[in-house]
């Protein structure tokens, strides 16, 4: 399962996640549902460092299958909006597929 916990700052807004663990909906190479995750979350992170001025930290462990991501300036409008998509995108997956395989914390 694929365990993603948000992270959010004072006011209740999105400033990033912790995902963790591989979603075991199918063998490796054939995991829609991972495959639909990580998509999702790299297009995130690519779109925040190419469309924003926004500095964060992001940590990764690919055998564990674990990013985490934390928005660590003021954050802009921009990348509100995109980690809002992100986890508009993940709700979907995880109602369409169920948290067998995806839970959002």
């Amino acid at each position: 399962m694929i365990k993603i916990s948000v992270y959010k700052n004072a006011e209740g807004k999105i400033i990033g996640f912790n995902s963790l663990g591989h979603a075991g909906y199918a063998d490796s190479g054939q995991d829609i549902v991972c495959a639909a995750v990580s998509a999702l979350i790299i297009n995130t992170v690519n779109s925040i460092e190419h469309f924003t001025t926004d500095t964060f930290d992001l940590k990764q462990n690919q055998k564990k299958g674990q990013i985490d991501f934390r928005i660590v300036s003021e954050l802009s409008n921009e990348s509100n909006l995109l980690l809002n998509s992100l986890f508009l995108g993940l709700q979907g997956i995880a109602e369409d597929y169920g948290q067998k395989y995806i839970n959002l914390v």
